[in-house]
Formats: structure tokens, sequence, C-alpha cells
């Protein structure tokens, strides 16, 4: 089992602590939260802080603001509902190290909640500017990491922080290195993985290293695309990382010398580029030049469902098609399904993966939503992310 310095030993009564937490919220359009779970998960590390008499000060990101501040991006409207969740007001302050903020940030009483502002307003963030992160740090006489989510991340807020504060993971975080570090390293077997979506490079990376440790791999979205074309297999106008090919034959290659089964959709759901032609059932090796895959057929469906079924341990990130269009929605909901009937042990993760979730009694059969995406590959690959050894190599 890792060791990371715990909150729950940490002594913090009475004390300011900087808590950096994913508020990275789904927007719709003028500031409007679409999904708050992320500011839900974060809710217990606060609740502790002020059960001690702590006052927590907390960070985050929102978006892609590219190091200036974006009135669209601002985190006022989290302020709001975090408020909202906790019964009481979050004060939002902006520019936080400067003269009469930080003095009027010190002077709040013991037990408020404070918030600061969108912190990739700031360049300095993202470079892990020495001088950034220690106005990072005079806020306060403690860090709590909370944020697994951009725990993969080398930022002024996720390590460079640690350098001169007392530093801790926060419960969420705790839970998500247990769970996740845990489900790879003893899990209990068959251990199935699926994989889908985007983010072809870094997924195939996270593929290669699962196949040492895996039972079944189970692959749809682009990422079997990508596979299939490997393979030789006309996918028409398919979205395939070309550039991606090589490392997939590599690992093509790999699969037929391990115990693990490396598995692609039987039968795939496809239409023409602009999704206008009626969506039709086809083999995975009979997909027309002129048409696409969106999303994976009932074959691949009712396959999947069964090693879902065998499963004792399910890890799950990606969507198996174009989920943001209900006709290739099948796939996706059909994990979910078989998820929520399986007495394996689950986990999903990833940010398009959550997105999909619109059945809350489904959501509360899955063992464990991650809030991380890439941070969860990236764990899962490497073993640890510079989060983690930023907490384990904090200052006393």
């Amino acid at each position: 089992m890792m060791k990371i310095p715990s909150l729950a030993s940490a002594p913090i009564a009475g004390k300011r602590v900087l808590v950096r937490v994913d508020f990275n919220v789904s927007l719709a359009g003028n500031q409007h939260i679409a999904n708050d779970q992320r500011i839900r998960e974060a809710i217990p590390t606060i609740e502790f802080l002020l059960k001690h008499r702590a006052t927590p000060i907390l960070i985050s990101h929102l978006g892609r603001p590219n190091g200036k501040p974006d009135v669209s991006l601002s985190l006022s409207c989290v302020a709001k509902r975090l408020g909202e969740l906790l019964g009481k007001p979050v004060e939002l302050f902006d520019k936080y190290w400067e003269k009469d903020a930080l003095r009027r940030l010190k002077a709040m009483p013991t037990g408020s909640v404070i918030l600061c502002e969108n912190v990739r307003f700031y360049a300095g963030e993202e470079s892990n500017d020495v001088w950034f992160s220690r106005q990072l740090a005079n806020l306060a006489q403690a860090f709590v990491n909370d944020a697994f989510g951009t725990a993969h991340r080398t930022h002024a807020s996720t390590v460079g922080v640690t350098r001169f504060l007392p530093s801790y993971a926060g419960f969420l975080f705790a839970k998500e290195v247990a769970m996740i570090g845990s489900a790879v390293t003893s899990p209990a077997r068959p251990l199935l993985f699926i994989i889908g979506g985007g983010k072809t490079p870094e997924k195939i990376r996270v593929i290669e290293k699962l196949l040492d440790v895996a039972n079944t791999i189970y692959l749809g979205g682009a990422v079997a695309n990508t596979f299939f074309a490997t393979w030789g297999i006309s996918v028409g106008v398919s979205k395939v990382d070309h550039e991606m090919i090589e490392m997939a034959r590599a690992v093509l290659w790999k699969a037929t010398r391990v115990h693990a089964r490396l598995i692609l959709p039987s039968d795939v759901v496809v239409t023409n580029k602009g999704r206008t032609a009626k969506p039709l059932t086809l083999p995975f090796h009979s997909v027309p030049k002129a048409l696409g895959i969106f999303d994976i057929g009932p074959a691949a469906r009712e396959e999947l469902d069964r090693f879902a079924q065998e499963a004792k341990t399910i890890i799950w990130n990606g969507p198996m098609g174009m989920y943001e269009d209900e006709r290739f929605m099948a796939g996706t909901e059909s994990i979910f399904r078989s998820l929520a009937k399986s007495r394996a042990r689950t986990i999903i993760g990833g940010g398009d993966t959550i997105s999909t979730i619109h059945d809350e009694a489904l959501l509360q059969k899955v063992s464990h939503v991650s809030t991380g995406g890439s941070a969860m590959l990236e764990f899962m690959e490497k073993g640890t992310l510079p989060a983690i050894e930023a907490l384990k190599n904090h200052i006393t």
C-alpha cells in the first residue's frame, strides 16, 4: 500500500489550510454548472477542516484560460454553488497574493470558507513557477491536495507549493490512490479493463502496461479504430491516429505473448462522416470506404456483457461511441447496465465517461467513480504521479 501523508492525522486545528480541489466543472453557458459532482466530492475534506477549527482556502482551475483572466471561466458560479451545498457563504478572492487582498484573507475569522479565483488565470501556475508557488504557500500554514484529477500535472498548486508547506492528501485524493492502486496491483480476478474514447496515444501506453496485469482488455471508440487499422482492416472515414500505428502494432505483438486477451468489437454501427445517413450495423471487417464507425454493435455489446459478468474487478475509461448523438449511445449505455448488474468491484473514470451518466441509480451501483481521466490512466501506467511524489517528499 502506497504511504502518503494523510489529512486525518495532520495538525491543522486553528490553521489556515490551502486545499487544492478540482472544481473544473462542466458549464452549460453563461456560468451555469451542468454537473456539480466534482464540487460535492470535495465536501468531506472541507467539512473535516471546519470541524477541526481550520480555515479552508480552496484553490482550483476551471477550463483553459491560458494564463490570463477570462470572465467566462471565473469560479464565481462555483463559490455560489459550494455555499449552497455547505449552507454557509463562500468568499471569492482574486489576486490573492496582493497586499490588500492578502491582509483581508488572513483577517477572515476561523471557520470561514475561502475560494481563490481560477488559478490558471496566472501563468505561473502551469509553469510551476517558484515565485508563484511561494505566493500560494504564503496564504496558509498547511497544504492539502484533494484534486486527484490534476495529480498528473507538475503545476504550482499541485507540486510547487509542497516545497514550502507541510503537505497532506485529502480524503478524496487518498481514496482515489487506494482504490485505483489496489485494483491494478492486487485485484480480484478475472480483471477486465474496458478502454474507449479518444486520446489514443496515452491509452495505447496504458494498454501496453495493462497487458501484464489484466485478464481481458476490451477496446472501443477511436482507440479500437486505430487497432483495426493496424491489422489492415478498413475503417472507412473513422477517426484513426495514424502516428500510433507502430506502437499499436507492438502492443498487438505483445498480446500474442502474454495471457491477457485483447478484444476488439465483433460488429460496429456505421454511418457517413456527416452522420446524415441512416446508421447500419455491420461486421467489423465490412466497413465501406465512405462510412465510419460511431459505436459498437449489438453482438459486441453482448460479448462485452459476458466478460463483465465473469469479471471480479472491472475498470472502465472512455465511451464506446459518439455518445453526444443518442443514435450512438447504445454501446456506452450497455456498459453501465452490465456494470450495474455485475457483482464485480467496478471503477469508472474519465470526464467523457462520467458525463454520459444520466441514471443516478446506475451510478450508485458503481464501486468507485474516479474524478481523474488522464490522471487515472497515467497512474495505472506508471504507478505514481507528480503530485503523489510531491506529497511523499513534502517538508515537515
